[in-house]
């Protein structure tokens, strides 16, 4: 059996020196365009081909004889968040030097573990066979650059796909395998309701867009309990609406906007996010408006592990890191868009503990004193190396239904 836990001890200090690096230069959706270029240069300095998806990303390409063909991806962009100096309880190891911008959820664990990862692959080249792809995605945050990719990946011939997370609830040295969805899909909603204005003294000469705001939203929260299944799971929020600023004015707009998460597009998602617009534009008829969408993407979707990868995936974080490795924890409701990746191949997306109370790591992803225990990120090369190596031996046939939508559009699904 090959050492992986080995290998990652081995290469621990370069783990470290690139994780800091990418923390403290910092990029945000759609701009990466430094980060691309040194994810580039370190591949190459492993020996490691490459080509470069405009607007998409960087990949990464181990062609080594015959056999099955495994992807491995890390998204690369971070978050318009101004970082602090401390994270729950002391100073940090490395700060942001990009004022504003900071990986305030994890990607540059994730760029250097898959960096880490291909070395590693490279280096034991003579103990496996078949092909391995790496993909660092640009604009995961932004669900930008999924477009690009999604034709890009149908090329490939690709067999089986993986990806983690670093998830702050999880303790370093940790590794969860969901069964089933991981990650929710979900769609954002950003709409304008356009009435007819008019003084308060004869609202029966206007078309007031906060009465149908009103109505509607009334309405949709009945609609989430008839439109779902009460053992499927969906969660809807709304998180502003604007309208007016005089007391006894009808405004001419309401503007409004939120979120639905869920964990089935097939059997809650889909059909929600349908009768969501068929009650929008009813409402708006009753009360004489109109709308717009000022943005509304189709819904992206869950990110769901095929339960054959699953269990090759457990299997391994066993082999190689031991059993009492594996932790259980629920799914989480944020969304990703490595859920249209697994729509198109077998795989499984895991989380990778980085929490650690006395090292102060355990804020919440997207907040400024998110912080990552960086002995997580070692247990997450063991994992990911540990994965491809099994399924690149195993060769397993797996029955998967391919998701044949148009590669483009479904690229565009977002939040």
């Amino acid at each position: 059996m090959i050492n992986v836990k080995a290998l990652a001890d081995a290469h621990y200090d370069e783990l470290v020196k690139l994780r800091r690096y990418f923390h403290e230069h910092p990029e945000l959706s759609n701009v990466e365009d430094a980060t691309c270029d040194t994810i580039q240069k370190k591949l190459e300095e492993y020996g490691i081909r490459t080509e470069v998806v405009e607007h998409g990303g960087v990949f990464g390409f181990i062609d080594n004889g015959p056999g099955k063909t495994v992807l491995m991806r890390a998204d690369i962009d971070g978050l318009p968040i101004q970082e602090t100096e401390t994270n729950l309880n002391q100073k940090r190891v490395c700060v942001s030097k990009n004022p504003g911008v900071m990986h305030a959820c994890g990607h540059d664990g994730h760029i250097s573990m898959l960096l880490i990862e291909a070395k590693i692959l490279q280096e034991i080249k003579d103990q496996w066979s078949g092909r391995v792809i790496f993909m660092f995605e640009r604009a995961e945050e932004g669900s930008d650059a999924t477009q690009h990719l999604m034709p890009y990946l149908l090329k490939q011939n690709i067999d089986y796909c993986y990806g983690t997370h670093v998830r702050w609830d999880v303790p370093a040295g940790k590794i969860n395998v969901e069964k089933g969805a991981a990650m929710a899909g979900g769609f954002a909603f950003q709409i304008k309701i356009k009435g007819h204005g008019g003084h308060g003294s004869r609202p029966d000469l206007s078309q007031s867009p906060i009465d149908c705001f009103h109505a509607f939203y009334g309405n949709l929260q009945a609609l989430r309990m008839r439109d779902v299944n009460p053992l499927e799971c969906l969660t809807l929020s709304i998180g502003t609406v604007q309208a007016g600023s005089a007391y006894n004015v009808i405004p001419n707009e309401l503007f409004f906007g939120g979120s639905s998460r869920f964990f089935s597009y097939e059997h809650a998602g889909k059909k929600f996010y349908d009768d969501f617009l068929k009650l929008l534009k009813n409402e708006c008829d009753n009360y004489d408006c109109t709308y717009e969408l000022v943005r509304m993407k189709q819904p992206l979707l869950e990110v769901r592990n095929n339960p054959v990868c699953g269990d090759y995936a457990r299997k391994a974080v066993a082999k190689y890191l031991g059993e009492d490795a594996l932790y259980d924890v629920e799914p989480w409701m944020a969304s990703e868009t490595f859920g249209l990746t697994l729509s198109l191949f077998p795989g499984v997306f895991t989380f990778t503990g980085i929490a650690n109370k006395e090292k102060g790591c355990g804020g919440n992803h997207h907040t400024p004193q998110f912080d990552i225990d960086e002995e997580g990120l070692r247990a997450g090369v063991v994992a990911g190396v540990g994965y491809t190596l099994e399924m690149l031996a195993a060769k397993p046939e797996i029955e998967f239904k391919q998701n044949t939508e148009d590669p483009v559009q479904l690229g565009l699904r977002g939040m």
